[in-house]
């Protein structure tokens, strides 16, 4: 896997992936990352994690639904954190490989898009 552009992500669609299908090396994963702004690894280079602070409660929801959908229609799901009612934070990872895959980046470039469209900005760590 080569590093893509954030719109070239979006114009791809999820896979399934029941596993059987090696993790993203490493160096591809901090390559592809370099054109995601504000995605970051976490365990160990095994996921990758946006954090945003939005306005109130609502607004929150109001992208966690968005992003639900989202993941439906790809048949990949992050996890979704809020904390302190407008602290959010999305963490993706391909379960079945126990790391990272195309797919990954491929969800965080639409959540990226969503984001966008609502005018939300991430948080910086």
């Amino acid at each position: 896997m080569s590093a893509s552009s954030p719109d070239e992500l979006v114009a791809k669609k999820c896979l399934p992936c029941e596993g059987g299908v090696e993790a993203c090396p490493l160096p591809q994963a901090e390559a592809q990352l370099e054109k995601l702004p504000g995605w970051y690894l976490t365990h160990e280079g095994q996921r990758i994690r946006k954090d945003w602070k939005v306005k109130n409660f609502l607004a929150g929801m109001d992208f966690f639904n968005q992003v639900a959908t989202l993941a439906e229609l790809e048949g990949h799901h992050p996890d979704l954190h809020l904390v302190g009612y407008r602290n959010l934070s999305i963490e993706i990872w391909t379960h079945a490989i126990g790391g990272l895959s195309e797919n990954d980046f491929i969800l965080a470039a639409k959540i990226d898009q969503i984001a966008a469209h609502l005018g939300m900005r991430h948080e910086v760590i």
